[in-house]
């Protein structure tokens, strides 16, 4: 599974962004080799409308099958998202990645 954090930093201690369009990175999670790779999203603050489906959009470019946010997509990205056939999962917003990965491997999270 490839699994994507909505996080305010690049790593397992980085705490989980409640916002999911204008989150200001995305941690990857590939749970098959381990690997965890950060992507800057602070250029979607940029735009005055559109953040939601933009940082969608980059979650479908990275193949993501599961989301895991503190608050959830709004509307027109859970759109999105719900077509790429992407499961989200919220209320993770005062943990860690590491903390979130845990309560969604425990079926603790939304």
């Amino acid at each position: 599974m490839i699994i994507a954090f909505t996080t305010k930093g690049e790593d397992w201690d980085a705490v989980i962004d409640p916002r999911f369009g204008r989150t200001e990175f995305l941690v990857i999670l590939d749970e098959e080799s381990g690997k965890l790779e950060a992507f800057d999203n602070s250029g979607v603050s940029e735009h005055a409308h559109g953040a939601g489906p933009m940082t969608a959009q980059l979650i479908i470019e990275k193949n993501v099958q599961i989301l895991i946010t503190g608050n959830g997509a709004g509307g027109n990205a859970a759109r999105v998202l719900e077509a790429a056939g992407i499961k989200s999962f919220t209320g993770a917003g005062d943990m860690t990645v590491k903390q979130a990965y845990e309560a969604y491997k425990n079926n603790k999270l939304n």
